[in-house]
């Protein structure tokens, strides 16, 4: 995948040099949607496009301009997507890794731009264990409450950042909302991003609620299919790994990355 015309490599490299350096811990929405935005089937390749979606999933961008929001696989694959808003303590980050590692699974971290810009290194290691590097946007703001220009320049300088690390943009998925409005898919799409990626599994992990609570959230809603939406840097969330990955070995669902939950459907 390449930026669109309007914005070229050369631009957003620029920008990702430009950007302040942060650290985030944590992903509080301060916005939720109603459980109807939940679970509502899409045809085609399988997957789940929000309500929100001005288009079905599929390999050629909308004739919108758009991304377009997928929610779940198909619910007739036995796998699932751990994926991870990627900030916060660094060793908290590669233990928890290492667990997936250990139950042989991958995951997708959508790592904020001032994180991977303070701690480059965990792009590699984010990549030696075969998982996947997404773009979280740069700074992490609450993106419903940017305009359109302040929204293209979040995913542009977070897609910079990817890019420089890994030599791809990634996968992207907003900040600050658990689904993306059409000005953050129209943003998107100027980006060079056909999709952006939600979940219909929220175990609220970054709320710090205990590993035990985190665990039973997590395997209360996976079902086949499921994108999961977590987050590094907490502990209560490496302490729930363990339990969740044998819940869904239980179950037979695999742990893949977002890549393989969506065949056909283009970062």
């Amino acid at each position: 995948m390449t930026p669109s015309r309007e914005w070229s490599r050369r631009d957003l490299l620029a920008l990702g040099a430009a950007a302040s350096v942060a650290s985030l811990a944590g992903c509080t929405t301060g916005e939720t949607t109603g459980s109807a935005d939940r679970g509502v089937t899409g045809s085609g390749t399988g997957a789940t496009p929000s309500p929100r979606s001005p288009a079905e999933p599929g390999t050629a961008p909308s004739t919108t301009g758009s991304a377009v929001e997928v929610m779940r696989g198909s619910a007739t694959t036995n796998s699932v997507a751990l994926t991870f808003h990627g900030a916060g303590d660094i060793a908290l980050a590669r233990s928890l890794l290492r667990e997936i590692e250990r139950a042989h699974g991958v995951a997708t971290v959508f790592a904020v731009g001032t994180w991977l810009n303070t701690y480059p290194e965990m792009a590699k290691r984010i990549l030696a264990g075969g998982h996947l590097v997404g773009n979280h946007t740069m700074h992490h703001k609450p993106m419903r409450r940017l305009t359109p220009g302040q929204s293209f320049d979040e995913i542009a300088r977070g897609a910079a950042v990817v890019r420089q690390l890994t030599g791809s943009t990634g996968w992207f998925r907003p900040s600050g909302t658990p689904h993306a409005t059409p000005a953050i898919l129209a943003a998107a799409g100027r980006v060079g991003y056909r999709t952006s990626v939600s979940f219909d599994v929220d175990p609220a992990d970054y709320s710090d609620p205990g590993a035990k609570v985190v665990v039973s959230r997590v395997l209360a809603g996976v079902r086949p299919g499921s994108i999961i939406s977590l987050h590094l840097g907490h502990a209560g969330t490496l302490a729930a790994m363990p339990a969740i990955l044998d819940g869904l070995a239980q179950r037979k669902l695999i742990a893949v990355t977002v890549a393989t939950l969506l065949p056909g459907v283009s970062a």
